[in-house]
């Protein structure tokens, strides 16, 4: 299969969606953050230094979601109708999740995966006075539905 984002000269290029239908396409991605269980919990208890982790994560990721064509750059700007970032205890680390929605040509895994790692990446910020160890791990796609390609279920 050839790749999209490249030309017949091997070029990168971004994909004309023009003839594209529009369709309804949703993904869901998650990342781990793994830390100290006293971490998770202070994080998780809304007692650190800075605030609350948890909400500006959120926040964080929902900004991110909306900012991704202009992080990655061969990504399309995409008319957003949803975008939910949930964050819990999964064990000793958290599990943040995101999803976002369109109706539009082209998909938003890319969204949802930005989403979770700037999620991730901001609790880390938040929290790292209290634990440089912590780990982002396992950022990764879990489904998405819509458009030319189906469905996509990990």
């Amino acid at each position: 299969m050839p790749l999209t984002h490249l030309n017949a000269r091997g070029e990168a290029h971004i994909v004309d969606i023009g003839d594209k239908p529009a369709t309804r396409r949703r993904a869901v991605a998650s990342a781990r953050l793994e830390a100290l269980p006293e971490t998770v919990a202070a994080i998780l208890g809304g007692t650190l230094k800075k605030g609350d982790a948890v909400a500006v994560a959120r926040i964080a990721g929902i900004m991110a979601a909306k900012k991704t064509s202009e992080l990655i750059p061969l990504c399309h700007p995409i008319a957003l109708t949803s975008v939910s970032v949930d964050i819990e205890a999964d064990g000793s680390a958290l599990l943040i999740t995101a999803t976002a929605e369109t109706t539009g040509q082209t998909g938003v895994e890319m969204e949802a995966l930005t989403a979770a790692s700037v999620a991730a990446l901001t609790l880390y910020d938040m929290a790292k006075a209290m634990d440089r160890g912590m780990t982002i791990a396992a950022v990764r796609l879990v489904e998405k539905t819509g458009g030319k390609s189906g469905d996509f279920k990990r």
